[in-house]
């Protein structure tokens, strides 16, 4: 077995736990966004749900994306045994382990719009069905040789394939779901229903910023000539110019610099760059970032004034910023780096990547939304409802959901206060 091969394997590897880390990350930040009483559930739920995942996955998820079949879907490697892929680059078991990772990640973004008052059992009939019909198809359709790839889309870690994708189930869900108790009052105005720690919101962002080293650079597959090193470069700088154009624009508009913003707009940032990270100059990923940056303050503040409530503005930092950062390759991508598909506008390239780039954003946020919405439509005229009852909310998801609280002192020590 020679060293190429042996040295890719443990890159991917490495890129692997990177991403399953991030999962890690995703806990902090649902948890410091959303309030105490429903900590322990946001925990032990998103542990659950991408064990849920891995399963599908190994048995049917990556067959579908990656198996052998036609343009829309794939139909080989169910079951998957780790020895069938050995004529890439790198072990077979490592890249399934990789891809793994990015549908849990997937996953567990779409459950962003179910945050404060959906059931658990929604949360495990939909980690299944997500993880069957709404992510194997579009991942088919641009990593795994489907029609989209045909066409040259562009999407080297997916701000489309991840981030766009459960980000259109999370609308779906927070759609159906309606905004939490005491959200929005009756003349329209919204509340701040205030998460209940931003270290923790704070932390998750460091923790997904170094995973998505894994997400990014990671995704070359390779080690060859250091490359990797070119597309984690671009990635820092644009998360790093995203927190400072969020930054910038609360202080501007709000007259304090928002700390939770601030944190967003470095998440917007790492999710835009992440289809364009290998195919544009670095000058043009922080330009990208500091976009997202600006993009994402604008709309958390038009989802919440449609009153669409999204706990942790899954919609605008993995959606809105998900669509930008795909579209910005049919600006910037360049002749040397656009491996796939042509290069954009400002190199020459014309409309042509633009109009290619467009067509992917909407026809996969068009099949997530609609297919995500129908699924729970039908789930909740089967269960009986997706949501908890209004006295299991206000008692918060721990208790009603699981009988114990994620912080017992905590919780039992306010509840007396009360009282006195």
């Amino acid at each position: 077995m020679d060293t190429t091969f042996l040295m890719n394997s443990l890159w991917v590897m490495l890129g692997a736990v990177l991403v399953i880390l991030m999962i890690g990350g995703f806990i902090l930040l649902e948890t410091g966004s959303t309030r105490m009483k429903n900590a322990g559930h946001i925990a032990g739920k998103t542990i659950l749900t991408f064990s849920i995942s891995s399963i599908i996955f190994w048995a049917v998820g990556f067959g579908l994306i990656f198996g052998k079949g036609n343009a829309l879907i794939g139909f080989s490697n169910f079951l998957y045994s780790g020895y069938d892929m050995d004529s890439l680059s790198l072990s077979g078991s490592v890249f399934f382990l990789f891809q793994l990772a990015f549908a849990g990640i997937s996953l567990t973004i779409a459950f962003g719009g179910f945050a404060e008052r959906a059931k658990l059992s929604a949360y495990l009939v939909f980690a299944v069905l997500f993880s069957v019909i709404v992510y194997p198809p579009i991942a088919h359709w641009i990593w795994g040789g489907g029609w989209l790839a045909e066409h040259g889309k562009q999407d080297f870690a997916g701000s489309t394939v991840v981030h766009l994708t459960g980000a259109m189930a999370a609308l779906a869900a927070t759609i159906l779901l309606k905004p939490r108790i005491g959200k929005y009052n009756k003349d329209g105005s919204a509340n701040n229903l205030a998460g209940h720690n931003q270290v923790f919101t704070a932390l998750s962002v460091l923790l997904l910023w170094v995973g998505w080293f894994g997400f990014n650079a990671g995704s070359t597959l390779s080690v060859d000539k250091g490359f990797f090193g070119f597309v984690a470069m671009n990635t820092n700088l644009a998360a790093a110019a995203g927190t400072i154009a969020a930054m910038i624009v609360s202080w501007a508009v709000l007259g304090k610099a928002d700390v939770p913003m601030m944190l967003n707009g470095a998440l917007a940032g790492l999710v835009a760059i992440t289809a364009s990270c290998a195919f544009v100059e670095t000058w043009a990923a922080v330009l990208i970032g500091f976009i997202a940056g600006l993009l994402v303050f604008y709309s958390i503040r038009f989802f919440e004034k449609v009153k669409i409530d999204d706990p942790i503005a899954a919609l605008s930092v993995h959606g809105t910023a998900g669509v930008w950062g795909t579209l910005s390759n049919g600006f910037f991508a360049t002749k040397e780096l656009a491996t796939v598909g042509k290069p954009g506008l400002f190199y020459g390239g014309g409309l042509h990547q633009l109009g290619v780039q467009a067509l992917g954003v909407f026809t996969c946020a068009a099949f997530a939304f609609i297919v995500s919405f129908i699924l729970l439509a039908v789930m909740k005229k089967v269960m009986n409802g997706l949501r908890v009852t209004e006295e299991e909310e206000i008692i918060g998801l721990d208790m009603s959901e699981h009988g114990s609280y994620g912080y017992p002192e905590l919780v039992k020590a306010e509840q007396q206060f009360k009282v006195q």
